[in-house]
């Protein structure tokens, strides 16, 4: 009898613990991990200008690495080379993903000081952008 009350107390919290987890996730197809809802993503990619030097290249990605650093309203902040082996990314060889908590946020962003400068830096090198803004979903 002792045993059983054990082995079914057991069972009920192994299913109560499953169920917590399945709940969290039940939207989820599989492989997928929850996002956080309602950023701004912010995406930025650059295509240099052929004359533009590695040297200048690396100036230009820490002028805009520093941003995260002087911008509050940027939340959350990646970048990188492309690599891809399709060869079609048209010259873009750069991508910087930004999120924002509001279209406020992303607006002040784009006005800020510290962005008109980097754009100063950038300017001379740059051969074409290309920008998309999205809300997550």
């Amino acid at each position: 009898m002792k045993t059983k009350f054990l082995f079914l107390a057991t069972l009920f919290l192994i299913i109560g613990c499953g169920n917590n987890t399945n709940n969290s996730n039940k939207n989820l197809e599989a492989g997928e991990t929850e996002i956080a809802v309602n950023q701004l993503r912010h995406v930025v990619l650059f295509k240099f200008k052929e004359s533009s030097t590695s040297t200048d290249i690396q100036k230009i990605e820490a002028a805009f690495n520093d941003l995260k650093l002087t911008i509050s309203e940027i939340k959350d902040y990646e970048w990188g080379i492309n690599n891809s082996p399709e060869k079609i990314n048209k010259g873009f060889t750069h991508c910087f993903f930004l999120t924002f908590d509001s279209e406020k946020d992303r607006d002040t962003y784009l006005n800020h000081a510290d962005h008109l400068a980097f754009g100063n830096v950038l300017g001379p090198h740059l051969d074409d952008v290309l920008v998309i803004d999205y809300w997550n979903k």
